[in-house]
């Protein structure tokens, strides 16, 4: 994991590009590494970005898991750990982490279902699902997650957690790469009942480096959008392994700069999906390594300055409140 540079990042900063448009990020994480902890204290200096933060989605990041009892509960830590940093204001919402995102292991089959209800009683009313991270790559320099592992969407097991899911209302996020996306078609195939929700525009590895990425990952990408229980977050394209280096530039780029770079891919995206299943994300504190929280959604809303307001609000609230059933979003003073 990189860690951002805070006196680089200093180095620029943005006023707000559209500081009207009402934002729920889709896709963050807590947690505490020494030299890189990113709690409520550093969530809420990135939320003051000028920018009209609704609300926002905790992703898991294998933080806080109870460090006793069944090793399938551990994870559970995680969900409470999380309502403890972000507690719910007089009127019951949730400013920060109004909804849950957490782990359990699929492989567990039916026996998932007592670490859900557990997850579910953790996050006092805003659990919304969980997330599996089977990222793997034939190339040992491309760096694989925790659950990182060929075929682990395809096990019938998982099959048979992620229906289990969707019975309980819960929702799957998956975090995979391009070479992957098959995986997806047939998990999205076998759990027609679940809502899938496909992070950061579906991993298209080393996007900024080869040029014949591109294709690839687009024909991939349509044959998933085919199923309509699939959904699909607009980020994480800051990622070092996304190949397109703006981490190492001598000052940090400008959100125009980075529209330009990613403009193709997000248009791609939203023409497979639709603005009704795509959603944007930060993926703070991952992409923070290679851009401020201010400077990225500019970005976003450069790229999406040409869709229709009523588009807009999808994208940036509407789609992310639907996907995690957050109330009040759009309607807000």
């Amino acid at each position: 994991m990189h860690a951002p540079r805070l006196d680089w990042l200093s180095q620029y900063r943005e006023d707000a590009f559209d500081p009207a448009q009402a934002i729920v990020d889709a896709h963050h994480h807590l947690w505490e590494v020494p030299g890189n902890n990113y709690l409520r204290e550093e969530l809420q200096d990135d939320l003051r970005s000028g920018h009209n933060m609704r609300t926002t989605v905790f992703m898991e990041c294998l933080s806080h898991y109870f460090r006793e009892g069944p090793e399938a509960l551990r994870p559970v830590g995680e969900t409470g750990f999380v309502v403890g940093q972000t507690p719910v204001q007089k009127d019951g919402s949730a400013r920060l982490c109004a909804a849950i995102v957490g782990w359990a292991d699929l492989l567990l089959g039916d026996a998932v279902r007592p670490v859900l209800e557990a997850h579910v009683e953790a996050g006092q009313s805003r659990f919304r699902g969980v997330r599996s991270r089977p990222t793997w790559h034939d190339d040992p320099a491309v760096h694989p997650s925790r659950d990182g592992r060929a075929g682990l969407l395809r096990e019938p097991a998982a099959h048979t957690a992620v229906r289990a899911l969707g019975r309980m209302g819960l929702s799957l996020d998956i975090w995979v790469y391009q070479t992957q996306l098959d995986d997806v078609e047939h998990l999205a195939a076998a759990c027609p009942d679940t809502v899938l929700v496909l992070n950061h525009c579906g991993g298209p590895l080393f996007a900024g480096q080869q040029a014949d990425v591109f294709g690839e990952w687009r024909a991939r990408l349509q044959r998933v959008a085919a199923f309509p229980n699939v959904r699909l977050k607009l980020g994480g394209l800051a990622m070092p392994r996304m190949g397109f280096g703006f981490e190492l530039a001598e000052r940090p780029v400008s959100s125009e700069r980075m529209a330009q770079a990613w403009k193709p891919w997000i248009d791609a995206c939203i023409d497979a999906f639709g603005v009704d299943r795509c959603l944007f994300e930060s993926n703070f504190p991952v992409d923070k390594v290679g851009c401020s929280y201010g400077v990225l959604w500019n970005a976003f809303q450069r790229i999406a300055q040409g869709y229709s307001t009523a588009d807009r609000d999808a994208l940036f609230a509407g789609t992310a409140a639907r996907t995690y059933r957050i109330e009040g979003v759009l309607t807000q003073p």
